[in-house]
């Protein structure tokens, strides 16, 4: 049984999100090291360079997103551990961050123990959905966001299940390396089961290819694979392998900050146009 029937046999009954503003976006991948983290911090940047209002929720015990973005493991006073576990409204934990019209609610450790904690508790899967509706619908200044993105952990858990079920679609970085189709099927059937079971209106937004090095033949093999497998769902941009991302966290910024003239910035740019590119076009289309 996975977390998902489990969790079903609890919750299904209230499968269903409520629509609305801002866009909730999950970047979500159960294999560690693909740059998710990396993507939510850039891609946020990124889309509040263009203007948008982002909120980045961070949902990994490791606290990368947050550590990335600059905040203090001291100064995470309230974090998305107290807003899971129903101690604090999501806007407590929200802070802002060194990038206008960019702000974070940050994590901490204490989320490794969540799925024990919270048990067979019944509306366990929808603690972020029920959440982020109640920011929402709060008339102070932190209403406004247009984008949600969640940074999930590397793992299909009920974190994970929390992020998905409260989110209207899903982006998933994937590295070019040998073992990523293995991985993005695991996580396309998860991905189907909460469609079916907690949350109708999920859909793949998209798959980022990152890491790419051009020099590299298996590189090249893995996008043309991924590309024929899930054809239109493969943005166009690719994330280049570049130092200056590696090296922009251990300066507590993204790297459109570090170095904003090198090719992973860039690169992130486009990936925020494109992003909003579909956006358009799935709004057309509904």
């Amino acid at each position: 049984m996975t977390v998902i029937d489990e969790i079903y046999q609890y919750d299904g009954k209230d499968a269903g999100s409520p629509a609305g503003h801002p866009r909730i976006i999950s970047l979500a991948n159960q294999k560690g090291g693909v740059g998710k983290t990396t993507t939510a911090i850039n891609l946020g940047t990124a889309l509040a360079a263009i203007g948008e209002r982002v909120l980045i929720v961070d949902l990994d015990p490791q606290g990368n997103a947050s550590t990335g973005l600059g905040i203090d493991r001291r100064d995470r006073n309230v974090s998305t551990y107290d807003v899971l576990i129903g101690e604090a409204p999501l806007r407590d934990a929200v802070v802002p961050t060194a990038v206008p019209r960019l702000h974070i609610a940050a994590s901490t450790m204490d989320l490794s123990g969540l799925e024990l904690e919270l048990g067979t508790t019944k509306d366990r899967a929808f603690r972020l959905r029920d959440a982020i509706a109640a920011l929402n619908g709060n008339a102070a200044d932190h209403s406004d966001y247009t984008y949600v993105l969640i940074d999930c952990p590397p793992s299909l858990n009920l974190l994970t299940v929390n992020a998905m079920a409260a989110s209207d679609a899903i982006l998933v970085p994937l590295q070019c390396e040998f073992f990523a189709l293995e991985g993005l099927s695991q996580l396309l059937q998860t991905v189907e089961q909460v469609r079916s079971t907690l949350n109708p209106n999920l859909s793949i937004h998209g798959i980022v290819l990152t890491m790419f090095d051009s020099r590299n033949n298996l590189s090249n093999q893995v996008v043309a694979d991924v590309r024929q497998f899930m054809g239109s769902k493969v943005y166009d941009t690719m994330i280049p392998r570049n130092v200056r991302i590696s090296e922009a966290p251990s300066y507590g910024k993204p790297v459109l900050v570090y170095d904003l003239k090198c090719s992973g910035s860039e690169a992130y740019l486009k990936l925020a146009t494109e992003v909003i590119q579909r956006e358009r076009e799935l709004r057309t289309t509904h």
